[in-house]
């Protein structure tokens, strides 16, 4: 079995298989055969959507079981997947397996019982969703052609923050990174390398707004690199240059903390704390108290999607680790949409409906 494994490295280091074909065939080999190749599977009877009790489903798969078809119909999830050389499976069931698997760090074969496929079969089917949501819906979190980002929609925000006590007219929502961390790589240690939180991570730049929806996902990025430099290389200043107005034509802006530069649709509190007057200080305390939604959905991602919070699983070469979050923050996005969340209550601004979030233009 150890020959099999260095065979598949050195393949992969040839370039002879991608990274999705790696992980597959390690998945496929289980590493530990004698526990999952043998896996009594056929003992479990297959996945059987209509007698799944509304709490199971709740807990298991985060979504309400009436609100799965809706999300299946909004992420083009099709009837019947076929996955070449592996197997069919109902897109319904499909995305239940992806959700089973991001709820919770669970093997897969803690998930046979639940869908009555072999060890092979579930790993297959979860790349395919991720991909699937990835490849079709990814563009959702880096697109400013969306509705719920019209220059109305810009300045509505704008308006909520300042009723919740921002000094600033026009904020219509807040930037931070994100460090996620990841298991330590055997290789390139140093790129992942996070001196600030001392682990091995991959950074995210996110956009919060006060609907409750992250608006703008950039990433993954290396762990080393400054916020500022994400910020950098991203084009959000760009983008914001071009779409961050008010329909009068006002420039509205985001908010952020220090690492970040000063522009017109980039604001940041006031620095050089022994200079600052009392109303610096206060205008820094306003902006904080209603910049900490950032955090708020951070916290939501890890809340509800515990699986991107287990740095063990996220493996550099060997996981997609970067379309994992994406995916979460997509499938978070989802849910806010059908139940809002602490963000969208405390701003007093419901989300989309999930139809209009995953608006298509040709529907």
């Amino acid at each position: 079995m150890d020959e099999i494994f260095d065979t598949l490295l050195l393949s992969y280091d040839d370039s002879l298989i991608s990274d999705e074909e790696l992980l597959l065939l390690q998945d496929y080999l289980c590493i530990s055969p004698n526990r999952h190749s043998n896996f009594p599977y056929r003992d479990y009877n297959p996945f059987d959507w209509e007698n799944l009790d509304e709490l199971t489903c709740k807990v298991e798969c985060r979504f309400d079981k009436q609100d799965i078809p809706r999300l299946q119909e909004a992420l083009q999830f099709p009837e019947m997947i076929s996955i070449p050389h592996a197997t069919d499976c109902p897109g319904l069931e499909a995305l239940c397996i992806l959700l089973k698997r991001f709820a919770y760090p669970v093997r897969y074969c803690d998930m046979v019982p639940m869908f009555g496929r072999s060890v092979p079969e579930l790993c297959k089917i979860t790349q395919y969703a991720i991909n699937h949501i990835y490849n079709n819906h990814g563009f959702r979190l880096q697109s400013w052609n969306q509705p719920f980002l019209s220059p109305e929609n810009l300045e509505s925000y704008a308006n909520a923050i300042h009723v919740k006590g921002s000094p600033l007219l026009t904020c219509f929502g807040f930037i931070d990174g994100t460090v996620r961390p990841i298991c330590r790589p055997s290789v390139n240690q140093r790129i992942v390398y996070n001196g600030h939180k001392r682990l091995h991570a991959i950074k995210f730049q996110s956009i919060c707004i006060p609907n409750g929806l992250i608006a703008n996902l950039s990433g993954p990025w290396e762990g080393r690199m400054h916020d500022a430099r994400i910020l950098g290389e991203s084009g959000l200043m760009q983008d914001l240059r071009q779409h961050a107005f008010a329909p009068d034509g006002t420039p509205l802006c985001l908010y952020g903390d220090p690492a970040y530069p000063l522009r017109v649709h980039l604001q940041q509190p006031f620095r050089n704390n022994a200079a600052l007057t009392e109303d610096m200080r206060q205008y820094n305390k306003a902006m904080s108290s209603v910049r900490v939604s950032v955090e708020w959905l951070f916290g939501e991602i890890t809340k509800y999607f515990k699986f991107v919070d287990f740095k063990q699983q996220l493996k550099i070469r060997l996981s997609p680790i970067g379309k994992i979050y994406i995916v979460s923050a997509i499938l978070q996005n989802s849910l806010a949409c059908l139940y809002g969340n602490i963000v969208s209550e405390y701003f007093e601004i419901n989300p989309p409906t999930l139809e209009n979030y995953f608006w298509r233009a040709d529907a």
